[in-house]
């Protein structure tokens, strides 16, 4: 959380505008659209930051915040009072949860702020202006016996964990000895990494630069620098400029994984936003790359992001499964199939995800990454290599997959690589130019590197 908090008089709105988000996520909203939409509709007393800072508190808190809720009332209220309490929930309950990062504005919130500040909201909204004493009797009622219903709430898995009953399960079954803190680094805030540009700077000079600028940070792997706080980019020395990016440690190691080098023909397959593209760039800064995405105002992302690089590469508009509508039929020397997957492994990041994810959503995922897999591979040259990548810890869409396309694919030899990277759990990839091993804070990524077998 970054954004500055809300002042005591101004909390109302910014409780207002994260119910309204919490509602729509709900409604299997994405939370940044909903953020966004909730802003606007709250006029100029909101402040968006607040607006967001809440929301993604009370995503990450939602089972609990449910499951403490219904404790205190004999019936569910309706949807406006029941998000705005949710979200009062969230902001007065963070002490309850021990293991995760507090909210960097909640200390700035005293218990009877929150409490008038959501009497405040329930008053000036149309559908809850019958819900002041509701909103007054229920938050008071949480001060009181706060330790009892925090008991009682953390009871049940998904209030104690804040995920879906299948999505532990999926966890716990793959991950017996990991799986509690996997759980827990998706309930925490995570780092801002930086990514130096090596083509035109290097990692000691930029720290240099970071802090003149008063921001500290630490060397992270061999491009990368952790603020020890998150800023806004346009405190960033250079971003304008291309200089640094903003990137988390474990995708950062694809494109060295991916071993391009000058002169090669890559294609980074559903390249959108164009972070690994960018980077590959800095790496072989004459690689002849295609960056492909099926969907044309991500694609426009990839543009931007190129731009402020100063790199070029060849964008395409196109579904990375059915080449026939983009590919001229010159083979790549280098794929980078970065899959849609779950995003299971970036939920610090996104919250809302494992609240919009459904157990189905995962077998349907796994036939689109055949897919792709499918049809990429005839694209490679002989000799070439192809990166599998997702963000994910499912094994379903991360070993699993590799195995069948190894154990389907005569003239596809598995490389030594990565494999699975876990939240929460010692990295150990020195050797692949990250960081050294358990420093890195990292998402989720699953990497399996693939070569194609030269014509005999």
């Amino acid at each position: 959380m970054t954004a500055t908090p809300a002042s005591p008089d101004s909390l109302s709105a910014a409780l207002t505008g994260a119910a309204a988000a919490i509602g729509s996520l709900r409604k299997s909203g994405a939370l940044p659209a909903a953020v966004a939409a909730a802003a606007v509709r709250a006029g100029p007393r909101a402040n968006r930051g607040a607006i967001q800072d809440l929301a993604y508190l009370a995503a990450r808190r939602l089972a609990w915040c449910d499951a403490v809720l219904a404790q205190l009332v004999e019936r569910a209220p309706a949807p406006p009072v029941r998000d705005l309490l949710v979200c009062a929930l969230a902001l007065l309950g963070w002490r309850e949860h021990g293991g995760e990062a507090a909210p960097s504005d909640a200390a700035c919130y005293p218990d009877y702020a929150v409490v008038d500040q959501a009497v405040r909201a329930a008053e000036s909204g149309r559908a809850t202006r019958s819900a002041k004493g509701m909103v007054n009797g229920v938050l008071r009622n949480f001060l009181r016996r706060r330790a009892e219903l925090d008991d009682q709430a953390r009871l049940n898995e998904p209030a104690r964990w804040n995920y879906p009953q299948w999505w532990i399960d999926t966890l716990r079954a793959a991950y017996p000895a990991q799986w509690q803190a996997i759980l827990e680094a998706g309930k925490t805030h995570p780092p801002m990494t930086l990514r130096v540009n090596l083509a035109r700077g290097d990692v000691p000079s930029y720290l240099v630069r970071l802090r003149e600028a008063g921001l500290d940070a630490e060397p992270l792997g061999a491009q990368g620098l952790r603020l020890a706080r998150p800023a806004p980019v346009d405190r960033l020395p250079g971003f304008a400029e291309g200089l640094v990016s903003v990137q988390d440690a474990g995708a950062q190691l694809a494109a060295p994984l991916l071993d391009a080098d000058d002169g090669m023909r890559v294609l980074d397959a559903c390249a959108a936003p164009g972070g690994k593209t960018g980077h590959v760039l800095e790496l072989a800064g004459t690689a002849r790359v295609v960056a492909l995405d099926a969907d044309a105002q991500r694609v426009r992302r990839i543009e931007e992001n190129l731009a402020r690089l100063q790199l070029q590469a060849e964008v395409r508009t196109g579904d990375a499964a059915e080449p026939s509508g983009w590919w001229d039929g010159e083979p790549f020397e280098r794929i980078l199939a970065d899959v849609p997957c779950s995003a299971s492994g970036i939920v610090r990041r996104h919250p809302d995800i494992r609240w919009l994810r459904r157990e189905s959503d995962v077998a349907a995922l796994r036939q689109t990454q055949r897919r792709i897999l499918d049809a990429l591979w005839p694209l490679l040259a002989p000799g070439g290599k192809l990166l599998y990548v997702t963000c994910s810890v499912f094994p379903q869409e991360c070993e699993e997959k590799a195995a069948w396309f190894e154990g389907t694919r005569k003239d596809a030899v598995r490389l030594r690589t990565l494999g699975q990277l876990l939240p929460g759990t010692p990295a150990a990839y020195a050797a692949e130019g990250g960081a050294a091993p358990g420093s890195a804070d990292h998402d989720g990524f699953f990497y399996a590197l693939f070569q194609k077998r030269p014509l005999s």
